[in-house]
């Protein structure tokens, strides 16, 4: 499969080149439209990739050079302006889909294999799609809650049974839903992920059922559904609770009928689906606070995991930490061969707040820091080094300080600043994490974890620290 990756940015090319060479894409990358407009008539990519704002032109211009030079072409707009109003005239042009930055490689593929598939469904290019929509690892380990984890998938993957995972961000909630598909029946037939957090009120109905041409502004052609696209499969929907009540209505008759409508369609479509559904909060106390349709709940309640955060794990970390690596390994081309004494026994004491997400994240970093055969302290985060003396406390104004800091230092200085700014974006936004978010211009993900690092917790109390025991 051939993809045409435009984008600027030089180690942004770079990046995606190296991910999507191995996902099976045969990558071609570019950083101007010029070039990108050149290079698309000899390099004939079944797919393209670009970023919407380039340095010799706009993703609008470079779109309908491009479809002008190669009709039908599937192209994926790159985006840091995430408004429906960006979105819909990207569509309107004739975009196949957008992404936003930052990048997440797990929605850049299941972003591009769905339009890839729409794009066959529609007859424009013959292709064969991998039924895994999202590269995932399967989280190994050895406890007794591991094994208990175990168990429990195991018995529920043969069934048809809908699952409601629940777990903190970044505990592998999406590998135990994957690891459930590929146990089942349905293990040759597709899984769907879809982050719900990232879907647009206005834009969901269309991305979960999918649209009729004509249908809204912007709908220039049929676009087929998550669900339809995972029929005969399974269906993965993260971070449920995010879903709008008016979504969540419609998701109920799918639920109960298995049946989907297009948005502007006349005609039901039968599914034969399963349903698995994730969440960092708890649905039955969504419930109680009238955040989520109980019936709604109880539908998807036929089974419930939870998901052990990784510091109940501690028997584990190392373990997982050395398959990250040798992981790491094989993508750089390196070949650190393990840990310090000392990195071991940070590892091992550390709260990991982002779970299984950040360990992943550390040991990518740092093997890329690494030159020696182990990885030593210096290739770690300060705050991982340092996670005892990054405390917090209140002071007489009843604002929110580092305590024990110890010595002055620029990353020190820098740590202090960001806990500040979080802080003050969370007082401003009423404590709302997705405008929050929003307003720091960083995804909703990223600021769970740095609340997590910083000890902040969000509510109607306002802005409190914990302290992890």
């Amino acid at each position: 499969m051939k993809i045409l990756v435009v984008d600027d940015d030089i180690d942004t090319c770079n990046m995606l080149r190296s991910y999507l060479t191995r996902h099976d894409f045969n990558v071609s990358v570019t950083t101007s439209g010029k070039s990108a407009i050149d290079l698309v008539t000899s390099f004939k990519p079944d797919i393209a990739l670009c970023d919407f704002r380039l340095g010799d032109m706009d993703g609008n211009a470079l779109l309908m050079a491009l479809l002008d030079k190669l009709p039908g072409l599937p192209v994926v707009i790159m985006t840091g302006y995430s408004d429906v109003r960006t979105a819909v005239n990207i569509m309107k042009l004739g975009a196949c889909d957008y992404i936003t930055k930052p990048l997440l490689p797990d929605e850049i593929i299941i972003t591009l294999r769905n339009a890839l598939a729409r794009s066959k469904v529609a007859g424009k290019v013959k292709i064969s799609v991998n039924k895994t929509s999202r590269a995932t690892f399967f989280p190994t380990g050895k406890g007794g809650k591991f094994e208990a984890l175990m168990r429990q998938v195991k018995l529920v993957a043969p069934t048809d049974f809908s699952v409601i995972i629940q777990g903190e961000s970044g505990s592998g909630k999406e590998s135990i839903a994957n690891e459930i598909h590929n146990q089942s029946a349905r293990s040759n037939s597709p899984f769907i992920a879809i982050d719900c957090g990232s879907l647009s009120r206005e834009l969901a109905a269309s991305e979960l059922f999918g649209h009729e041409k004509g249908s809204f502004t912007g709908a220039l052609q049929q676009k087929i559904g998550s669900f339809e696209l995972a029929d005969g499969g399974t269906i993965f929907l993260d971070e449920i609770g995010n879903l709008s009540y008016e979504i969540q209505v419609a998701l109920l008759r799918v639920v109960q009928e298995r049946k989907i409508r297009h948005v502007g369609g006349l005609k039901d479509i039968d599914l034969n689906v399963r349903i698995i559904v994730a969440t960092n909060e708890r649905l039955s106390e969504m419930v109680k606070q009238g955040k989520f349709r109980d019936d709604l709940y109880h539908r998807f309640n036929e089974f419930s995991i939870d998901v052990p955060p990784l510091r109940e794990r501690r028997e584990d970390i190392m373990a997982l930490a050395n398959f990250f690596l040798e992981q790491t390994n094989e993508a750089l081309a390196k070949s650190v061969k393990g840990f310090s004494g000392e990195v071991c026994s940070i590892f091992t004491q550390y709260k990991w707040p982002g779970n299984l997400r950040e360990l992943h994240n550390v040991v990518k970093r740092a093997t890329l820091l690494t030159s020696s055969e182990l990885i030593e302290t210096h290739a770690l985060p300060f705050e991982i080094v340092h996670f005892d003396r990054l405390q917090f406390e209140l002071n007489k104004e009843d604002q929110l300080v580092p305590a024990n800091l110890g010595e002055t230092s620029i990353k020190q200085a820098s740590l202090e600043a960001e806990f500040h700014v979080i802080e003050d974006a969370l007082r401003k936004c009423n404590y709302n994490k997705t405008k929050a978010a929003r307003l720091l211009n960083i995804d909703r993900k990223t600021l769970y974890n740095k609340m997590k690092v910083y000890r902040l917790l969000s509510g109607k109390d306002g802005v409190k620290t914990i302290r992890y025991q």
